[in-house]
This record gives C-alpha cells, sequence and structure tokens, in this order.
C-alpha cells in the first residue's frame, strides 16, 4: 500500500513538472485545443500505464516526448486529407506555392474533382515509400511546419542529417510524380 501510494506520488511530481511544457508541444503542432488536450491525457495515460507495469524509463521527459510525438503522428495519420491541403511545395524558382494552388479547383467540375482525388492518393503513395526517415522529416518540416533546428533539438539528429534526408525525400517525391505531372500536360 505505502509503495503505491509512493508510485502514485511519483507520477503526480512528473505530470505536475512536465505537464505544461508538454502541453506547449503539443499544442504547437496540433490544430485545437480540443486535440491536444486529448493528446496531452493519452501521453500521461502511457506514463501511468507504463510505471503500473514497471517498464523501464530510463529519461522520463524525453520518453513522453517519444510519446507525444507518436500520438501527434497517429492524429495527423487519421487527418491526412485534412494535412495535405495545408503544404505547400517550393518551386525551383523558390516561389513557395500552396499545394491548394497545384490542385484542380475543388468546384471545377466531376473531372476536376477526380483529377485532385487522384493526385491526393499519388501523393500519399509517394510519401508512404519514403523511409521512415525521409518520410518523418518531410512530413514534420513540410506539412506541419516544423524547423530543422526544432527537429535536431527534439529528435537529436544534426541538422545537416535532416536536411539530406528532407532532400532526398523531395528528390524521390519529383521523380515519383513526374509520371502522373506529364500525364496531365498531355490532356
Amino acid at each position: 500500500m505505502i509503495a503505491m501510494m509512493e508510485q502514485d506520488r511519483q507520477i503526480a511530481d512528473v505530470i505536475a513538472k512536465e505537464q505544461p511544457g508538454l502541453r506547449s508541444f503539443i499544442r504547437r503542432r496540433v490544430a485545437n485545443d480540443a486535440d491536444a488536450d486529448d493528446l496531452l491525457q493519452e501521453v500521461f495515460y502511457e506514463l501511468v500505464r507504463a510505471h503500473r507495469l514497471l517498464l523501464p524509463i530510463d529519461f522520463v521527459t524525453g520518453w513522453l516526448y517519444r510519446v507525444a510525438r507518436n500520438r501527434i503522428t497517429d492524429l495527423f495519420r487519421k487527418k491526412r486529407s485534412v494535412a495535405f491541403s495545408e503544404g505547400a511545395v517550393e518551386t525551383d524558382e523558390g516561389e513557395l506555392l500552396e499545394l491548394e494552388d497545384l490542385l484542380p479547383a475543388r468546384d471545377g467540375g466531376p473531372e476536376a474533382e477526380y483529377l485532385r482525388g487522384l493526385l491526393l492518393e499519388e501523393l500519399q503513395r509517394a510519401i508512404a515509400e519514403l523511409t521512415d526517415e525521409q518520410r518523418q522529416v518531410f512530413v514534420a518540416h513540410e506539412l506541419e511546419g516544423r524547423s530543422f533546428k526544432e527537429l535536431a533539438t527534439e529528435t537529436g539528429v544534426n541538422v545537416n542529417t535532416l536536411l539530406s534526408r528532407k532532400r532526398y525525400a523531395v528528390l524521390h517525391l519529383r521523380r515519383r510524380l513526374q509520371r502522373i505531372h506529364e500525364e496531365f500536360e498531355e490532356k
């Protein structure tokens, strides 16, 4: 009984200490407060569960942020089609185009709607073909708007490695999507 009370006190201390920073971390990456609060609750639930199961956690803060990142990724996967509409693409000339600008108009009729869906599906498949490291960097930087410096701090991977991973991701996506682009140019 005393050991259980001590365990509860330890968990409460961790939650009190980590909650403000973790909430801020999640809130910067999630569109609304309700989703952020749900994710925060899930992260702390995982902490309590791991603690009760006596799972070894060497660095609690890092573990909490890793669980938070995983939950955020899960949320984005559920809302993937929405996330793609918020992305941006840089042209070779350095002009920043919203992904929305590159797709056929939503109100362009049945053919445009069909082409729009086809392009989004191809983009999703192309992103799924990336290695895990490339996909994580591409999604975090391009779709979530996170900086390389921020990613380096969170992951422990240096900025140059992250830049390289994103570069390979972009090259793959360009090659992969070139075929469908050429098909649309012909029509």
